[in-house]
């Protein structure tokens, strides 16, 4: 059962000024625009929007009334932010003809667990979050459950040709892309550190190194000694 969503709405007119003072006053300024319909400039207060936006997203219908007019039906097309503080600072509302199919982006809901996954220790792989459809605008739903259970082994996939579609719901691409699937999860295995060994010959070579040390040594002595024997020679003459 689809959740009937109501938006009441205002007509902007000069008293209301620039876009930042609707906003300042608690609204958000939006436009109302579709096939046949003259663009209108409105606002609609924070708080309610946020509400109906909230269970409507972007895929349900609204009834969205503009003063006292009667309800048109319409989606929200765009919803614009602030790009520091994240608040809503314009938002496009499309009002559409019920007797006429809408192309519109509707949300993937993946359910179930997937076996291989579970059991193979595999990873789950996203290609997209969303499917591009044709339906009537009272077709619409707000989202296309898939489910992944189906994936009982590595390299298998879940096909846009694979998907459950809602009754009056039409792919708008018929290609073959992959949805979602589950490849085998790679493990990096790090490579055994090796311990520095001595080169051949080296010890050898540390040994000699010492003896020329002590070599040296001695014959520090014996220059010192020679030099002693000599200055006593010249002190007895």
């Amino acid at each position: 059962m689809k959740t009937k969503v109501e938006l009441k709405a205002e007509l902007r007119n000069q008293t209301d000024g620039k876009a930042r003072v609707v906003r300042n006053n608690g609204s958000i300024p939006a436009v109302v625009y579709g096939f046949g319909v003259a663009n209108r400039n409105i606002k609609v207060k924070k708080h309610d929007f946020e509400k109906a936006f909230q269970i409507a997203g972007e895929f349900n219908l609204v009834d969205l009334s503009v003063g006292g007019d009667q309800p048109a039906k319409v989606i929200v097309k765009d919803v614009q932010k602030d790009g520091l503080t994240g608040n809503i600072i314009h938002i496009d509302f499309y009002q559409v003809d019920m007797t006429k199919k809408i192309s519109t982006e509707i949300p993937l809901s993946f359910i179930g667990e997937a076996k291989a996954v579970k059991d193979l220790g595999g990873t789950l792989v996203k290609n997209m979050d969303t499917v591009e459809v044709n339906c009537l605008p009272g077709d619409l739903v707000s989202h296309i459950e898939v489910d992944i259970s189906k994936l009982e082994a590595f390299d298998q996939f879940i096909r846009l040709q694979d998907l459950v579609l809602p009754k009056g719901i039409e792919l708008a691409s018929t290609t073959n892309e992959a949805v979602v699937g589950v490849v085998e999860t790679k493990v990096e295995v790090e490579a055994p550190k090796v311990e520095a060994v001595p080169a051949e010959g080296a010890p050898a070579a540390a040994e000699g190194a010492d003896k020329e040390g002590k070599d040296g040594k001695e014959g520090k002595k014996e220059v010192k000694a020679e030099a002693k024997t000599a200055k006593s020679v010249e002190a007895k003459k």
